[in-house]
């Protein structure tokens, strides 16, 4: 049976993309993904206006105002606190996508938004601080919580062909996020002082759409038939997010999956992490998930004003200049999305990472002469264009889709709350360690010549994106048009090969194939040309 579900699998056999197909990615991505980018840039806009919101109403409260180290510190607080909460939306997200399902999560969860929105939007009526800061809590849980299954729902409903572009499509809603708060966050729109409380509580517009329509739609086929064991509902499920396509290859690839896991329940992380059978996916995870966000992309969007104005950019025109970086996130997410089926998922990451690396240095480069060299100044905005454009290109999205493709049903929940996890705890790292160590600062020093270490900090965040793009040309093998099953047996083979090569006996390794990942069989040791690791 398991040589038959191979041959539809070669890549001769493709789907085509349905209307129901897009359209869950579009709903899913739009009240949940675009979220995540809305919040991250939601607050830089009106900081002024919630430090003197919070300012006023501790007068008001106790006759006094508040120091600027406290009110720093409660803006700090106020926008950190949605970090937190992202990571605790990440490490419960493997319960709720087991009990609930993915599409289930994606539905119930819409509640945060519903809380945390009308927290916010009252905050000022009721003179609440407290309100603005819990709020931007619940809505970290939420985006911790979208983060994972988002792109786990995308990548166990979509085909083997497509899975790459419908896994790309909550990056690009992100970065629509980010830009939207960029716009809304205008003097003309939402930006003004009597309007922040609303500016904080718009989402949930996207997400009132979504719950309209999303449970219209049925859940992942995989849930249904491995987890739940409901064939009736996995073919209803195929026909609705298929067409022209035999389902039976899908529905015996799956059972295949079923049989490999009929005596293994889903694992908890603990489980997960000691399983030796999948070391290098949860390697390839680890590495691709704190290089995301240790990669520097945060800073350069923290100074991305800084930057402009010091290359000459009037003041009043800086915003819009910050807002075209958006777009250009935009440009590079659809680029990413619409290519990777084309190139494959280790292109993407590769040039992705190795591109921020390069204008990383360059931004070092810049930043040191441009006290002497005038011109310089605009190569650091290249640079920072770059460094946005390279991560929305691939580092943004694919490994979040990796995440789903790199393990199998029983693993894939805990592997997404290792992902998940790192990826908020190196957010809130960097926005946390990076303004104290002083490894930036606002540029204007740089053109009165003190010295600083704030230009080499970018050598760091260089060094570690070129170390992550080498990682992935190693390691991480290509998974595009390639069933979750031939994704497992090729790291059950790079397994054998490191073990063939002195670490067990022959004997030992053909007990642990039998027993492995991906059940590997035992006479045969060799990479095909299509699946090596290079």
């Amino acid at each position: 049976m398991a040589e038959e579900v191979l041959i539809p699998s070669s890549g001769k056999t493709t789907s085509h993309l349905t209307g129901s197909l897009l359209a869950v990615a579009f709903l899913t991505s739009f009240g949940s993904s675009m979220l995540y980018g809305y919040n991250l840039a939601v607050v830089n806009s009106p900081a002024v206006y919630i430090k003197d919101f919070y300012n006023k109403t501790v007068v008001n409260r106790n006759g006094t105002g508040l120091s600027e180290e406290t009110l720093t510190l409660m803006y700090s607080l106020t926008v950190s606190v949605f970090a937190i909460g992202g990571l605790l939306g990440s490490v419960i997200v493997g319960m709720l996508v087991t009990r609930f399902g993915r599409k289930g999560t994606v539905v119930n969860t819409t509640i945060l938004v519903f809380i945390a929105s009308s927290l916010m939007g009252f905050s000022r009526i009721c003179g609440s601080p407290e309100m603005v800061i819990f709020g931007r809590f619940i809505t970290g849980i939420h985006s911790g919580i979208s983060l994972s299954v988002v792109p786990m729902y995308l990548g166990e409903i979509a085909p083997k062909n497509l899975r790459g572009f419908l896994g790309l499509v909550p990056s690009i809603f992100i970065g629509t996020g980010v830009f939207a708060a960029q716009i809304l966050g205008l003097h003309e729109l939402l930006g003004k002082e009597e309007n922040w409380p609303l500016f904080l509580s718009v989402v949930v517009v996207p997400t009132f759409i979504q719950l309209m329509l999303l449970p219209w739609f049925p859940e992942s086929p995989r849930y249904l038939l491995i987890e739940k064991h409901n064939v009736h509902a996995t073919i209803t499920a195929l026909k609705w997010y298929r067409t022209k396509c035999n389902i039976q290859a899908e529905i015996e690839e799956m059972q295949e999956e079923q049989r490999s896991l009929s005596s293994m329940e889903t694992l908890s992380v603990w489980k997960l992490l000691l399983d030796d059978t999948v070391r290098w996916q949860v390697l390839s995870v680890v590495v691709i998930n704190i290089g995301m966000q240790l990669s520097g992309i945060d800073a350069i969007w923290f100074y991305t004003n800084d930057i402009f104005n010091n290359a000459g950019i009037p003041a009043p025109e800086i915003q819009y200049t910050t807002a075209g970086t958006g777009i250009i996130e935009i440009i590079a997410g659809l680029i990413g999305c619409f290519t990777i089926e084309k190139l494959g998922r280790r292109p993407l990451m590769i040039g992705g990472f190795a591109m921020m690396g390069i204008c990383s240095g360059g931004i070092t480069l810049s930043l040191i002469l441009q006290a002497h060299l005038s011109f310089m100044r605009y190569i650091s905005v290249c640079c920072v264009v770059g460094i946005i454009a390279g991560f929305c290109i691939g580092p943004a999205g694919v490994p979040f889709l990796i995440t789903a493709e790199l393990f199998k049903q029983s693993h894939r929940p805990a592997a997404y709350i290792v992902g998940g996890s790192l990826n908020w705890l190196s957010n809130f790292t960097v926005g946390f360690v990076f303004p104290f160590l002083q490894f930036s600062v606002p540029i204007a020093q740089y053109a009165n010549h003190q010295k600083s270490a704030g230009s080499y900090c970018y050598l760091v965040f260089g060094s570690i994106c070129l170390s992550v793009a080498v990682y992935v040309y190693i390691v991480i093998p290509e998974t595009k048009n390639k069933t979750f099953m031939e994704i497992s047996r090729i790291f059950s083979k790079k397994e054998a090969i490191l073990e063939t090569q002195g670490l067990i006996h022959v004997d030992q390794l053909k007990l642990k194939k039998i027993n492995g990942y991906g059940g590997l069989e035992h006479t045969s040791l060799e990479f095909d040309s299509s699946s090596s690791v290079p």
